[in-house]
């Protein structure tokens, strides 16, 4: 058995590196891990990408030999969604709510990635899987986050009122800052606090993923930022909705506020909210925090570019190379930003008492939304999370000692604190 590479810097591509290095037309060829393009070389300009390296990363007559790896993320996905169910159930019994017929506040991506390390470090994954390994957690990735933008409406951010967006767009801009500041006072890489502050304030593991590639953030910085969304999150998740409810308790657009952009991973938000509607019977409140969280997630369109155009910004300065304004801009988010806007289109028509794109009623689009939205970019997402962690090696986290932890720590903090704030300043005020 061969385990996937260990070296955890990657000095050209971080983090994108990791997964270049795991693709059969990289240093997979041969089985010896040399290749003629070698981290730090520039990429060849011979000829334009085929439709099929564009689609899969591998020319057709390779296509087959990702399926071992496809195989492996996609069971490695199925066993987590099980465990998570199993484990949901339990905790929500804990809380004195009946699981029947509710969705598991456990998220299956996180214990995709905990299923996948365990498989990782324990079995060891042979090489002839990291073919698929590396088509899903680029390919399928992308594809989950770009259908990840059909559950959000602007139809719906703009039913919470005005005040919403400010205050999203206030807690990202302080973690952010706050966030990489503290990253650097205590002598961990920049790039640590950015993916810190991005997973907290925006969305998660999702968020780190797509800000990873971005500023080029290594395979230790993305490990240790997932296992932060993962332990504060849950944290989070169990204590705020009883924080919520003994500080707003009757002012339900407060409760939502706080709980939709205090928490971290949508599946926590939402297993939170839930919570607070069965433990409080407040409905309203779980319908603020959904949409709340889903206004955070809209903030990924714009911070992943911009976090892009700052890291080439400081790179490109100290080279005096110049900034591709096209490269900041991935077309993984530009689907983001599209699905979005389809969904939003869609729920306008249906708002002024037409059909769905002239097509679909109210009830055939909701189930589209759904099973885009939910099924196959959950799928999607948790397989692409599975391929993270079958790839990851515990020895990353070696020499990292407990710095990033207090990094994580401080931006929950953050995060947290300031939700508490705004949401008792703005909530009452909202409709």
């Amino acid at each position: 058995m061969v385990s996937p590479p260990r070296n955890s810097r990657f000095t050209r591509h971080g983090f994108a590196g990791m997964m270049d290095r795991l693709d059969p037309e990289t240093d997979n060829r041969g089985g010896t891990g040399d290749s003629s393009r070698r981290a730090g070389a520039p990429p060849s300009r011979s000829a334009a990408p085929s439709a099929a390296t564009a689609l899969l990363g591998v020319p057709w007559r390779e296509a087959p030999g990702l399926l071992p790896g496809v195989a492996l993320a996609a069971a490695v996905m199925v066993a987590a969604h099980a465990l998570a169910a199993v484990l949901g159930r339990g905790l929500l019994r804990i809380q004195g709510i009946d699981p029947a017929g509710r969705p598991s506040p456990v998220s299956g991506i996180m214990v995709a990635i905990l299923v996948g390390m365990l498989v990782a470090n324990t079995a060891g994954v042979p090489r002839i899987f990291l073919p698929g390994l590396s088509f899903v957690m680029k390919k399928l990735l992308r594809l989950g986050i770009i259908l990840v933008g059909i559950r959000l409406s602007l139809v719906d951010v703009a039913s919470l009122g005005a005040l919403a967006v400010p205050v999203v767009a206030t807690i990202v801009a302080v973690a952010l800052l706050v966030t990489t500041w503290f990253a650097r006072r205590i002598g961990v890489s920049e790039n640590l606090g950015t993916l810190a502050a991005a997973s907290t304030a925006i969305c998660g593991v999702t968020a780190a993923l797509a800000v990873a590639p971005a500023i080029e953030a290594d395979e230790r910085e993305v490990a240790y930022t997932i296992a932060n969304v993962t332990l504060f999150g849950a944290l989070a998740m169990f204590v705020d909705p009883y924080l919520a409810h003994a500080l707003f308790a009757g002012t339900s657009t407060s409760v939502g506020l706080f709980l939709g952009t205090g928490i971290h991973d949508t599946s926590q938000v939402m297993g939170a909210a839930l919570s607070y509607k069965e433990l409080f019977h407040d409905e309203a409140a779980l319908k603020v925090a959904t949409v709340t969280k889903l206004t955070r997630n809209l903030f990924l369109a714009a911070v992943v570019p911009l976090l892009a155009y700052r890291h080439a910004r400081r790179k490109g300065g100290s080279k005096g190379a110049p900034v591709r304004i096209r490269a900041l801009f991935p077309l993984f988010v530009a689907g983001f930003v599209g699905m979005a806007l389809l969904r939003s289109a869609g729920d306008a028509s249906l708002a002024s008492g037409g059909m769905a794109w002239g097509l679909l009623d109210a009830a055939a689009w909701a189930r589209l939304v759904k099973t885009l939205g939910e099924t196959w970019a959950g799928a999607a997402l948790a397989t692409a999370m599975a391929g993270v962690g079958l790839t990851t090696r515990f020895s990353v986290f070696r020499g990292l000692g407990a710095k990033p932890l207090y990094v994580g720590a401080l931006s929950a903090t953050v995060v947290g604190a300031l939700a508490l704030l705004l949401a008792a300043i703005v909530g009452p005020w909202m409709r």
